[in-house]
């Protein structure tokens, strides 16, 4: 589907949610989680939740968003509290492989790894 596009007033919230296909939730070796690109910035991990229920946050944002799943309907959920005009960006819902971290700088561009 066409990405849409969300006005947020500032100090309000926002609920998406992604419905994954292709792969399971819970399927060995997987993680599905969400990233965000701000304009003129690096992307920002920040969450992710892997096949068996292990999570990772970014620090710098755990006060301020929170993720679910739902593995009986495939989906992710994020949920942003308090938004600012500084958290404007493009929000992906991300598929990543268990071993992300040794290929960060190819994941982007395969597939078989990530998005």
């Amino acid at each position: 589907p066409t990405p849409s596009s969300l006005l947020v007033q500032p100090g309000q919230s926002l609920t998406i949610t992604c419905q994954v296909s292709g792969y399971s939730l819970t399927d060995s070796g997987y993680g599905t989680g969400w990233i965000r690109q701000r304009e003129g910035k690096l992307l920002d991990w920040i969450f992710y939740i892997w096949y068996d229920g292990n999570t990772y946050q970014n620090d710098a944002l755990k006060n301020k968003f929170s993720m679910s799943r739902d593995t009986s309907t495939q989906t992710v959920t994020i949920t942003g509290q308090h938004l600012q005009p500084e958290d404007t960006a493009v929000y992906y819902c991300a598929r990543l492989c268990l071993f992300f971290n040794l290929i960060l700088t190819i994941c982007a561009t395969t597939q078989e790894c990530c998005f």
